[in-house]
């Protein structure tokens, strides 16, 4: 949710069980090439994805230096360095660990070289820390289960901007960006062609309700604005956040936000459009109203910054700021979403966001796509959710792709596992958001895109490897498809092999494929025959290595590792049982061991766990996120997290013995569910509940004990809220309950505002006191009111009234005012008026009550400015009406 909610997931692929596995290098004759690994992504004709780094633990992040060095960022907080493309085993540039706070969607996401690196040796990390505000990392150790879990709203760290130098060493240029909640977290950095930093930053806010700052214990840990527990209409904390720079009275705050930063010192930089301001993180800001902008791109030959930002339930976005030294940009979270008003934020009736609606500014997206609809269509992309999850321009001048892509912005999506490029329509010119196609599908867990040498396209992918695109323009390289098996097992191993699946996309070199096998990977050929096998000794793990050779001598290999004398371990989840299942906090238990053949039961420290998310779009369409992992323990509890349904979690053991064998076996926990069944009174009214707005009465299914915002949208339909069944304000948070349950909110007739009312017309008055005027009717003051002239004007009395605009008026209520038990005022009449000249027929006639009480007169809609109330005869001779107060209900036309 991620999915619907939209949250950025990360996730790492499964470790697999041994068995045949295969790695490729495509490469035409006569470069040499590395081990890649296999992938089954589709790309356009002419493209090939290929592995050149692998094993890595999540990478979340990729920088070339000009020497040829490429760095990856890993979520646990290392930050690896390979020599070259063809260095198949990094060093360790930096160890963060420490300090990272590696839980869900926060970690080490960011990462950038100084613009004169290598000269300037500097690298600069943006991470989340583990530690709350004005604490000292370590302080959650990667695990927040005793303050109720990574969803609780208790686990509160801030982020950090650092710089390291040569050596790793560390020195600290921002901390700030509290983070509430376990996603939204920092996100990215890049340098600007003007040499300035830039980094971006989420909101911090919770993905599953409407957040702003209420929730939590205690409440307001990040000490928004303006203070203490949080409420509508003045709060300002949670998703709101991502709007503090408008309120400069207070201490403005980087979350939700985009900054450029001088490298040297992390301080605003000059030019920057708030740079007079007397607050540091104020002059820092270029752009804000952000939810999670997870990964941007700097345009070449332009101050143009692009930011890909990860969207709630609905919509994706991709935003552009054209000129950093404007603004600040404002791009309209959590108030807009999408383009339009967000219907959880908007139902909530918050002072920041109406405030917004009313003076607008905000700047919509450049290029938005919704969670149901395809990117292109006809594209295999899965729909239902999405999170955009990288970001990188093709150099304009070009490189070894083919023109069109010159200039081309390239955008991925993580759940959907996709990579688009928009391309100008014009050569030189912005990429043209009509102008989409799709570059890869069934990619890997893209989470960062970037151009590298040659000016090929680069993805990091969050299960452990970095893929580069290459295009053949000519003859393109074959396939290799090595199959083995088995793979592992007891001294003597025979091994039979197979490249029957081996191909090759240009058809003049169907069935002229050659194969060599290099059984041992001590480069000599063993067989060229496609199937072939051989008996392994006991002794040391093998590499075995398919080449096949197309008839222009383009090659492509593939690489199995083989275990001879070492056969699997066998891991076993012995707790929980299988038909468990959870409410949100329940504290779920677990247990599990391994046994290896070789070296019998294997210790703790051979364990690894996992526990996934998996956020459904349909009962059978899922993507999958780690919500936690723990290392080298037997066993462990953690409470279950709140999640959107449909949604289940995967506990998963993974063993691996002292050969590098790995076997996993996951057990599967599903929540138990309750409908909640929302309606309003009258029938028929809207209600928020979570992100969207629906027209009632609807039921939504949601696990037992989540968290799910409601809010009575008011007004509406010429009605204002009165109260909710649960006893709740008009947006509070429900938590679900065991059982089925109704929530009703009930709603009153919405009066006009009349501050805004004028007296078009009366037909007298009586002067002789200031209590009994027309304009007392408008007052508010049930002891003034308007009295005719009794002495000297016949009935029929009137009194017309200029409601400021025209309206779909539908009451009218009045005080009448009586002095005696039999009246004054037989009969009345109400018009209803678009001009106040030509009134028409009365909507609504009646007898004048003989009471004091106020008196509501209900009629068909009718659209108008002006509304007349007359009376029309009189009682005993008397010859006077008098009216206290006089008000109409209506909706804007």
């Amino acid at each position: 949710m991620w999915s619907a909610r939209r949250v950025l997931s990360l996730v790492m692929a499964a470790v697999t069980a041994a068995g045949p596995i295969a790695v490729h290098d495509h490469h035409p004759a006569p470069e040499a090439g590395r081990a890649l690994a296999a992938g089954a992504a589709a790309l356009p004709s002419g493209f090939r994805e290929q592995v050149v780094f692998a094993g890595l633990d999540q990478p979340m992040n990729i920088e070339f230096a000009p020497d040829g060095r490429v760095f990856v960022a890993e979520k646990a907080g290392r930050v690896k360095v390979f020599d070259s493309l063809a260095d198949p085993t990094p060093a360790v540039f930096a160890d963060l660990t420490t300090n990272v706070h590696n839980l869900h969607d926060r970690g080490l996401l960011g990462l950038a070289l100084h613009p004169e690196f290598p000269a300037v040796p500097d690298v600069y990390v943006l991470y989340a820390y583990d530690a709350p505000p004005g604490r000292t990392a370590p302080y959650w150790h990667d695990s927040c289960a005793n303050v109720g879990g990574n969803v609780g709203g208790r686990c509160v760290v801030t982020a950090r901007l650092s710089k390291l130098n040569a050596s790793g060493a560390e020195t600290v240029l921002i901390q700030d960006w509290c983070q509430q909640y376990p996603s939204h977290s920092v996100g990215d950095l890049h340098f600007g062609a003007d040499g300035m930093l830039y980094a971006s930053a989420g909101d911090g806010a919770n993905y599953s309700v409407t957040d702003y700052g209420q929730l939590g214990n205690p409440v307001n840990p990040c000490a928004d604005p303006p203070g203490g527990s949080m409420a509508p209409p003045g709060a300002e904390g949670g998703a709101l956040r991502s709007q503090d720079v408008r309120t400069l009275g207070d201490a403005t705050g980087l979350d939700g936000t985009l900054i450029r930063l001088n490298p040297a010192t992390g301080a605003g930089a000059g030019g920057n459009p708030l740079s007079a301001s007397s607050d540091a993180n104020a002059r820092r800001i270029v752009a804000y109203g952000l939810r999670n902008p997870f990964r941007f791109a700097m345009r070449p030959g332009t101050s143009e910054v692009w930011t890909g930002d990860v969207g709630w339930n609905t919509w994706e976005e991709i935003n552009r700021v054209t000129n950093p030294g404007a603004g600040p940009v404002n791009f309209g979270w959590p108030c807009f979403e999408g383009g339009g008003r967000q219907g959880g934020y908007d139902g909530a009736n918050l002072s920041l966001c109406e405030s917004l609606y009313t003076a607008g500014g905000q700047a919509g997206p450049y290029y938005a796509y919704n969670h149901s609809a395809a990117v292109v269509s006809g594209d295999t992309c899965p729909t239902g959710g999405s999170s955009t999850s990288g970001a990188a321009f093709y150099p304009p001048g070009g490189g070894d792709y083919p023109a069109a892509y010159n200039g081309a912005f390239f955008f991925a999506d993580y759940s959907r596992d996709c990579i688009w490029a928009m391309t100008p329509a014009t050569p030189g010119g912005l990429p043209d958001p009509a102008n989409r196609r799709i570059f890869v599908s069934q990619a890997a867990n893209p989470v960062d895109l970037a151009i590298g040498p040659g000016g090929d396209l680069y993805y990091a992918d969050a299960g452990g490897t970095v893929r580069r695109i290459r295009y053949f323009g000519g003859n393109q390289p074959p396939v290799a498809v090595a199959f083995a098996s088995p793979t592992s097992g007891p001294a003597p191993l025979t091994v039979n092999f197979d490249a029957t699946g081996s191909s090759d996309p240009d058809p003049s070199d169907q069935g002229l494929l050659r194969y060599a096998w290099d059984f041992t990977g001590d480069g000599t050929v063993d067989a060229t025959t496609p199937a072939a096998s051989y008996t392994y000794p006991d002794g040391q793990p093998y590499t075995a290595r398919l080449t096949v050779t197309d008839s222009l001598d383009a090659k492509d290999s593939v690489t199995v590792a083989i275990s001879s004398g070492n056969a699997p371990p066998a891991p076993v989840i012995d707790t929980p049982a299988g038909t468990t299942d959870f409410a949100v906090g329940d504290g779920i238990s677990f247990t599990g061991h391994a046994s290896d053949p070789q070296q019998g039961t294997l210790p703790a420290s051979a364990l690894r766990w996992r526990l996934l998310q998996h956020h459904c779009y349909t009962l059978d369409s899922c993507h999958v996120h780690v919500a936690q992992e723990w290392d080298g323990v037997a066993g462990a509890t953690f409470p279950a997290p709140d999640h959107d349904y449909p949604s289940y979690l995967e506990l998963e053991l993974t063993a691996t013995d002292a050969g590098g064998l790995s076997v996993s076996t996951t057990r599967r926990l599903d929540p138990r569910t309750v409908d909640l069944t929302f309606v309003t009174s009258p029938p028929g009214l809207q209600l928020t509940v979570g992100s969207t707005v629906r027209t009632t009465p609807f039921t939504t299914t949601v696990i037992q004990g989540s968290a799910n915002t409601a809010s009575a949208v008011t007004p509406q339909a010429g009605y204002g809220f009165s109260g909710w069944s649960d006893g709740g304000a008009q947006t509070h948070v429900i938590t679900a309950p065991a059982a089925p349950a109704t929530y009703t909110a009930t709603y009153v007739k919405q009066r006009l505002p009349r501050n805004n009312f004028k007296i078009k017309y009366f037909s007298s008055q009586e002067v002789v006191s200031e209590v009994a005027l027309a304009a007392r009717v408008l007052d508010g003051h049930t002891h003034t009111y308007w009295h005719t002239n009794w002495f000297n004007v016949q009935p029929p009395h009137e009194i017309q009234i200029d409601l400021g605009g025209s309206y779909r008026v539908t009451d009218l209520y009045y005080l009448p005012r009586q002095n005696k038990a039999d009246g004054r005022i037989k009969n009345y009449e109400i018009y209803v008026s678009a001009d106040g000249t030509n009134w028409g027929t009365p909507v609504a006639t009646g007898v004048w009550p003989n009471t004091t009480a106020e008196q509501t007169v209900t009629f068909p809609v009718k659209t108008g400015r002006y509304v007349r109330l007359r009376a029309l005869s009189e009682v005993n001779g008397q010859r006077w009406a008098a009216v206290a107060e006089l008000n109409v209900s209506g909706v804007p036309v």
